[in-house]
């Protein structure tokens, strides 16, 4: 179905930061799948991992025990303080157990609360229930009557944010980094003043990390920069390194409102999916990639910034890690094709807005071969 508006561009092979199309030509590739590729392109460690798993099974069913869901549980929930993990295949669908859960736990208390309450410029899924509590009305026409009990409010507006609570709210629901929404960057003292409100008035508070979580902002999970922990959290994208699963994880308290029947997936934490999210975590871990974002943020920041200085048009450098946006004032979509032809794929997020998303374990010498390219486009830009 004609559902993407699909560049004129077949990629075939990619390895490490790049990726061929079928002509041979190659890219250095700053849009890692949509945040997806945290190693990268056919990591060997990763490719051997699931060249095994798939030699020895598949998938079986969440009838029976699967070891390895088991351990990338406790590894997620150690890493993140909460105890409790449901497995998925898609963001969409961690965030829709998210709101089901947080309902679910309220019809348990004999509450009346059902309300989610998310942020203005968000984007949370295209299913019917979290494209509702997406703030884009853009992903939401035609497709009425929409699930009841979802409101919106600016992100960063605190004062909004409390006004509409009432007593009928059981969840704000927020990304700490809007990705889609045109990289905007949740305030720390925000999310503070957040879990405060929340704590104050018994509502959960879910973070939604797919595009954030998984190293991608700098830390583990981006709600650690703001020194809070969520009562429930998504994550997606990134985990499985390029394989399908998502996660949602919760509080024992929270979890508990999930019993046999109440949710499942036919494939969600199955072991190939289990294995390659479990091999991501190891490698993250053995090649320190959690500070080799940190530096490679600090020298893209630093080279996105120069050529903001130089650039009128850029009105701003955005982001945290390596989910990095370029606000300008002008439309994006020519310079991110010149971008393209010249090599280098960036990703729009919003029409004014150039969203660059590299792996994980991007080089230095990777980081400056883009800034180059951005410098030589821009220079080309009729202002």
């Amino acid at each position: 179905m004609n559902t993407y508006a699909r560049l004129p561009i077949t990629l075939v092979r990619g390895q490490a930061s790049r990726v061929w199309d079928d002509s041979g030509k190659e890219y250095l590739d700053f849009i890692s799948g949509i945040a997806v590729n945290t190693l990268g392109h056919a990591h060997p460690i990763l490719v051997a991992a699931l060249a095994e798993q798939a030699s020895t099974m598949l998938h079986c069913s969440n009838l029976f025990q699967i070891p390895k869901q088991q351990q990338l549980a406790e590894k997620l929930s150690g890493l993140s303080g909460l105890a409790r993990v449901f497995f998925s295949n898609s963001g969409a669908e961690a965030n829709e157990g998210a709101i089901k859960l947080a309902r679910k736990y309220f019809f348990d208390q004999d509450s009346a609360r059902r309300g989610i309450i998310s942020a203005t410029e968000s984007f949370h899924g295209r299913l019917l229930s979290t494209l509702t509590a997406t703030g884009q009305d853009k992903v939401k026409q035609g497709f009425d009557p929409l699930p009841p009990g979802f409101s919106h409010v600016p992100l960063n507006d605190f004062a909004a944010l409390k006004s509409a609570v009432s007593e009928h709210t059981a969840a704000v629901l927020l990304e700490p980094l809007q990705g889609e929404g045109g990289v905007n960057l949740a305030q720390p003292e925000y999310l503070q003043q957040v879990r405060r409100l929340c704590d104050e008035h018994g509502i959960l508070l879910i973070l939604d990390e797919i595009q954030t979580g998984m190293g991608r902002t700098g830390t583990m999970f981006a709600f650690e920069q703001a020194g809070i922990v969520p009562d429930i959290l998504t994550l997606a994208k990134g985990l499985g390194g390029g394989v399908p699963i998502g996660a949602m994880l919760a509080s024992e308290k929270v979890a508990a409102s999930f019993g046999p029947g109440s949710h499942g997936s036919t494939f969600g934490g199955n072991p190939l999916s289990c294995t390659a999210a479990l091999t991501v975590l190891d490698v993250m871990a053995e090649e320190g990639l959690l500070l080799n974002v940190a530096a490679r943020s600090k020298q893209l920041l630093g080279g996105l910034h120069q050529l903001a200085e130089r650039f009128a048009w850029i009105e701003e450098v955005r982001g945290q890690g390596l989910l990095v946006g370029l606000a300008c004032s002008l439309e994006v979509a020519d310079a991110i094709a010149t971008c393209r032809d010249a090599g280098l794929l960036v990703l729009q997020a919003g029409p004014k807005v150039i969203r660059i998303l590299p792996p994980l374990n991007v080089s230095a010498a990777e980081i400056d071969e883009a800034l180059a390219v951005l410098e030589n486009v821009f220079t080309g830009v009729k202002a």
